[in-house]
């Protein structure tokens, strides 16, 4: 039997060019991962982290229940691309198998499979097959629908904002655009001529033949195939090198997450799956605070993984992010934004220089001693109400404490680590560590959610229950070694600190705290959607008066619940959005340490 055409040679140098760069980029990024990566790799291969693996690829890549749940109509866009061509493909191979028996064809025998049909002497059809390959494909051809009407209204899509695309992209969304309305028309004047199809290409093929001459079918039926050829030859070749390599990327980098392996503080060969698992779909633009409040269109995550990836990217787009979580806790891939723009800074900037660290030997401004150690923070000694009434809260509940910093010391080191300092912010974690050590702390609270994050993923504090000050507090009052008064009149609004919640997941504890004092009332803006005080220790790029834009509307967002005052749980953002309104702003401790019944 014959399988091949002439004008399958843009489709096979398409495919070769395609699974030879895959081939490439696989065995160098999986060559250069580090030892405990592989033994990662080995443990989980045969394990049930496996199927759960390819559950979420099938949930994900396949179905994108994700996006489907940030629009709806965007996520059938995007699941009738990904889906609807794979059962395509798959529906197509059982079709192979249905008319020629198990045998091996070549792969643009299945891809083309009916221009071969007749080509080989095939008259006998099978409907059922027929008709499915038309409703696949006309589902596909929706998406297709969806997706031109993107690039017009966006808005339609839940989308305000959409990306701007490289070179390679254009090529290969030109080519994606044209794919499957080609294959419909291949397909449909095959069927004018030789008959099959169902009520799509059956339908359009009855209408050709009508519409046009044997001669004239029989003049367009190459040139259709051609192009169907080309446009998919074109895709291919420009796929490794466009957005639409995170076809091939998103499905190992999901294994890999489920085997443990993830970014860290210093880049690595993984680092390559998470950058180029990125579709620039552009989802995370719009929750961006930088550009919704700022105006700022070019620094997103999105960027900033399209410049990593093609190795132009600079300390300017690097350096210019909150790093609040909003984009990261969208992403429909699940992409480790924080860390690898965390990593590119200390490609870039980290200088391990041993004499900067001088200084902290013999450094130890501790006093006071007992079990649970309370590491105030920087910003908390610039907020000395929130330190004062922490005070009041562990004499309350006569808790023997020692304190790591009250009169100063060292920084937990995040700042600089989000700096790119990485090695300054590692000496600095193993002075604290020893500090800990020695004076024999079983428990340590922090009032700033920097610190907490940093001690629970950085310092490995064996032995150590690392707690936010709101942990605490909520667990004093429900062992009854904290009295509260309930202030009926009282009502309060909280917002959410990005290093608390997104990044540590405590949302419930502050606001049973508060609900311990008075009425809480809820923002729009919350819990994992809560918007960033603009005041990041991340962020080295944008100006003070463009942190105060950004604090002035979360502000007014607080305002408009008509509470009393403004709670927050972190130094930072009671600094920041302080700046921003004429409302009372308080720490979580201090409306607690206002309410104890003595």
């Amino acid at each position: 039997m014959t399988f091949f055409a002439k004008f399958c040679i843009p489709f096979i140098i398409g495919e070769t060019v395609l699974f030879t760069v895959l081939a490439i980029k696989y065995f160098t990024w999986l060559r250069d991962l580090p030892k405990k990566d592989w033994k990662l790799i080995i443990t989980n291969f045969f394990s049930l982290r496996s199927i759960s693996a390819l559950g979420e690829v099938i949930s994900e890549s396949l179905l994108h229940r994700r996006i489907f749940k940030v629009n709806p109509r965007l996520g059938y866009m995007h699941m009738s691309l990904a889906f609807g061509w794979f059962l395509l493909i798959f529906v197509g191979f059982l079709e192979t198998i249905a008319y020629l028996g198990l045998r091996w064809i070549p792969l643009q025998g299945h891809v083309f499979f009916k221009y071969f049909v007749p080509l080989n002497g095939i008259s006998d059809h099978i409907p059922a097959f027929d008709f499915t390959m038309d409703l696949l494909l006309l589902f596909v051809l929706s998406g297709v629908a969806m997706a031109w009407f993107k690039r017009i209204r966006s808005r339609a899509l839940g989308m305000k904002k959409t990306t701007k695309h490289t070179f390679f992209d254009r090529i290969a969304l030109s080519a994606l655009w044209f794919i499957f309305p080609l294959r419909l028309i291949a397909e449909s004047v095959t069927t004018s001529m030789y008959g099959g199809g169902s009520f799509l290409t059956g339908s359009i093929g009855n209408a050709l033949s009508n519409i046009l001459s044997i001669n004239t079918l029989t003049h367009i039926y190459e040139p259709a195939w051609w192009l169907y050829s080309l446009a998919l030859g074109t895709f291919f070749i420009a796929m490794p090198f466009s957005r639409y390599m995170h076809i091939f990327t998103e499905i190992p980098l999901i294994f890999l997450r489920h085997y443990k392996l993830q970014p860290e503080a210093k880049e690595k060969s993984y680092d390559n799956f998470e950058v180029e698992a990125c579709s620039r779909c552009g989802i995370c633009i719009d929750p961006c605070q930088l550009q919704s409040q700022l105006g700022i269109n070019d620094v997103q995550s999105v960027y900033f993984l399209r410049d990593r990836r093609y190795n132009m990217l600079q300390q300017k787009i690097a350096n210019n992010c909150l790093m609040c979580g909003r984009c990261e806790q969208i992403c429909p891939v699940g992409i480790n934004l924080n860390t690898l723009r965390l990593n590119s800074r200390s490609s870039m900037r980290n200088i391990p220089h041993e004499g900067r660290y001088n200084y902290l030997r013999g450094v130890d401004k501790s006093f006071g001693a007992g079990k649970v150690g309370y590491f105030a923070g920087c910003m908390t000694l610039l907020t000395p109400n929130t330190l004062n009434a922490m005070r009041s809260i562990f004499e309350a509940a006569h808790e023997q404490v020692w304190w790591a910093d009250k009169d100063g010391g060292v920084c937990c080191g995040r700042p600089l680590m989000l700096s790119g300092e990485v090695d300054s912010a590692q000496k600095m974690i193993d002075y604290n560590k020893s500090l800990f050590a020695k004076h024999q702390i079983s428990t340590l609270v922090t009032s700033c959610p920097i610190c907490l994050k940093v001690f629970r993923e950085e310092y490995q504090l064996e032995g150590i229950e690392i707690l936010h000050h709101s942990e605490y507090i909520l667990r004093l009052i429900k062992q009854g070694r904290l009295k509260i008064g309930y202030q009926h009149d009282a009502t309060f609004t909280y917002h959410d600190p990005c290093e608390l919640g997104r990044g540590s997941g405590i949302y419930n504890e502050p606001r049973a705290v508060i609900e311990a004092v008075g009425k809480l009332l809820e923002p729009t803006h919350n819990r994992k959607n809560a918007l960033c005080c603009g005041s990041s220790v991340a962020n080295t790029a944008i100006s003070d008066a463009q942190q105060l834009t950004i604090a002035t509307k979360v502000a007014s967002e607080l305002e408009a619940t008509g509470a009393q005052a403004i709670v927050t749980a972190c130094p930072l953002c009671k600094k920041a959005i302080t700046r921003g309104t004429q409302q009372r702003v308080v720490d979580l401790s201090e409306i607690v340490a206002q309410n104890i019944k003595q």
